[in-house]
């Protein structure tokens, strides 16, 4: 009597090798790419090098993605003009473009890049803020959107995504801005902007995030020693050849916000909690939000406003703080009035208080100081470290390293265009 074989039938067996080889081969195409993304042009080597993938596998990775139309070969001409030109890998620029809006207080920002990552247009639109709804912004928006279209002589189906950031609160997967500082909570459905550029996938972000995502991007492709790598460097930087373990941006402006990037072998996520209404004292200044005594309330251009002037706490925020105003109660604070000098302190004891208890949570990363609010920095520093060394966590392992970095746009763009360009190149691959 034979005995019963307890191995699977040979279909099943086949077929999850089938299986498996696809998620293989997905998997080293979406590699490729996303060295190529990072890196730009590389050759067969380099490529071999940077992803560690067999000479062999890189050979039919980029046939694969040529066939595709997603990458192109380059040739670069030896030093010299002699011997034969170095042939390079790179994305093909037209294969795709995505688009980036920055929604703003007073403003949208626009900018299309194209496949390889290049900016090839952007322009801003102010925004009326008193009459504005969200039906207008969404009839603004796709104006625009059309209007980037046609300025590049594009077709809708050549935008392979779309990537929205605002401050607030929104709906990563429903494509929603939730809460704003300008509509309250009177909820924007962004996904109606896909009717303009149907073959799109659609992103919605908060704007803070992106710049924590592009600062830690910049961050793993510094050197190590830029990096501060065995250095002794404070706030945040791990011992081994990742460089740091992450770090924290702030966003300082007529909201307030925050990112937090954390890298792990050479992985990055990140996330950004609701910061700037996060509770900071039981007080009875009350915030944008409708609460009263979150950190916003106080450190958020409406609050350093209301404090300089001594405007009672309970007033209802104005919904924009125009910056020259705030300008205004810098340069008096700088000449010595006393309420000026009281306004940015407490904002800075506000915001150093709340990233006290994000440390205490996080560990020590470094913090970089972004948004319009940097132009003020050093009058709320003083103001900062106290709320920092309030927390015993700060006065046992000392201050974390901060530093400004007033150019907060470049910085969500670059999140917004590097997270796009992923979305897209999953597409290709086949993982969306």
């Amino acid at each position: 009597m034979s005995s019963a074989s307890s191995s699977p039938p040979p279909a099943v067996h086949a077929s999850a090798a089938r299986a498996g080889t696809e998620q293989l081969r997905r998997h080293n195409l979406a590699v490729v790419l996303a060295a190529l993304r990072e890196e730009g042009g590389l050759s067969h080597t380099e490529l071999s090098e940077r992803t560690g993938l067999a000479s062999a596998t890189v050979t039919a990775v980029t046939g694969d993605l040529e066939r595709a139309g997603a990458i192109e070969r380059q040739e670069q001409s030896g030093s010299g003009g002699r011997g034969r030109p170095r042939v390079l890998f790179a994305r093909r620029r037209q294969f795709s473009h995505v688009v980036a809006v920055q929604i703003s207080s007073d403003a949208l920002h626009y900018g299309l890049a194209d496949y390889g990552g290049t900016m090839i247009d952007r322009f801003s639109r102010p925004r009326d803020i008193a009459a504005g709804t969200p039906d207008s912004l969404l009839g603004d928006m796709g104006a625009a959107l059309g209007r980037l279209i046609q300025r590049s002589r594009l077709q809708p189906a050549d935008i392979g995504a779309i990537s929205l950031s605002s401050k607030g609160i929104v709906d990563v997967e429903g494509g929603r801005l939730v809460w704003s500082p300008v509509f309250g909570e009177r909820c924007v459905e962004f996904s109606v902007l896909l009717e303009t550029c149907p073959a799109a996938t659609l992103f919605v972000s908060n704007e803070t995030l992106l710049v924590a995502h592009a600062a830690a991007r910049r961050r793993l492709a510094e050197p190590a020693t830029a990096r501060g790598v065995h250095s002794g460097m404070q706030g945040g930087v791990e011992n081994g050849a990742e460089g740091g373990a992450g770090l924290i941006a702030l966003s300082l402006g007529h909201s307030i916000g925050l990112g937090i990037a954390r890298i792990s072998q050479g992985e990055l996520n990140v996330s950004a909690p609701n910061f700037g209404h996060m509770l900071n004292a039981v007080d009875d200044r009350l915030c944008r939000c409708g609460l009263r005594g979150c950190i916003e309330a106080t450190a958020g251009f409406y609050g350093i406003l209301r404090i300089a002037f001594q405007v009672p706490p309970n007033t209802i925020p104005a919904r924009f703080v125009p910056l020259a105003e705030i300008e205004k109660i810098a340069a008096s604070a700088r000449q010595g009035a006393r309420m000026a000098q009281h306004a940015f302190r407490q904002a800075g004891l506000a915001l150093g208080q709340g990233l006290s208890r994000v440390l205490s949570l996080h560990d020590d990363l470094p913090v970089i100081v972004t948004g319009p609010g940097t132009r003020f920095y050093d009058l709320m520093q003083p103001g900062i470290e106290e709320g920092l060394r309030q927390s015993l966590h700060v006065r046992l392992n000392g201050l974390p390293r901060m530093t400004v970095e007033a150019d907060e746009s470049s910085l969500v763009f670059a999140g917004h265009v590097d997270r796009a360009l992923a979305a897209v190149d999953q597409r290709v691959v086949g993982l969306r």
